[in-house]
């Protein structure tokens, strides 16, 4: 696990009519940072989007439908997990979860579901193009395949 990542496992209420599910309260110590911004992206299956890293805030993210492969690479270089990747998965047959992504820890992610993802994610603060940063999906200091296919074991 990196460094300030964390997973908020959700409960999930289920009857004859469906399920309830709530996500996130102000109250959660997961969200202490606060709120400043809701989005929702839809992506088709197969799109990758990576590599993208803020300085200054805070993503959690919700997929609501579909999978997502998500990748993490911290470049906080104070950090004790300076470096380190980790990889997870949201949404359709993975646990219910909301992904805490702390500043200086870049992200991304693949479809690897064959229908699209709804990914909803609150930001700690409201769009600042001067604190979105892009790596290169391949760039060789983070070393991370996204074309890999899944291990065989």
């Amino acid at each position: 696990m990196i460094a300030g990542v964390e997973l908020k496992e959700l409960i999930t209420h289920v009857d004859d009519r469906g399920f309830f599910r709530e996500i996130l309260r102000v109250t959660d110590p997961i969200f202490a940072e606060g709120f400043a911004q809701w989005s929702h992206s839809l992506m088709y299956p197969g799109v990758i989007k990576a590599w993208h890293i803020h300085w200054k805030q805070t993503d959690w993210w919700y997929v609501a439908s579909g999978t997502l492969k998500v990748a993490l690479h911290d470049l906080r270089p104070d950090s004790p997990t300076y470096r380190r990747t980790m990889e997870l998965y949201l949404g359709d047959h993975a646990p219910p979860r909301v992904l805490k992504i702390p500043p200086g820890v870049a992200h991304g992610c693949k479809v690897v579901s064959p229908t699209p993802v709804h990914l909803f994610y609150i930001t700690s603060r409201t769009y600042d193009p001067s604190d979105e940063g892009r790596i290169p999906h391949d760039d060789p200091t983070i070393g991370y395949d996204w074309l890999a296919p899944p291990p065989i074991r």
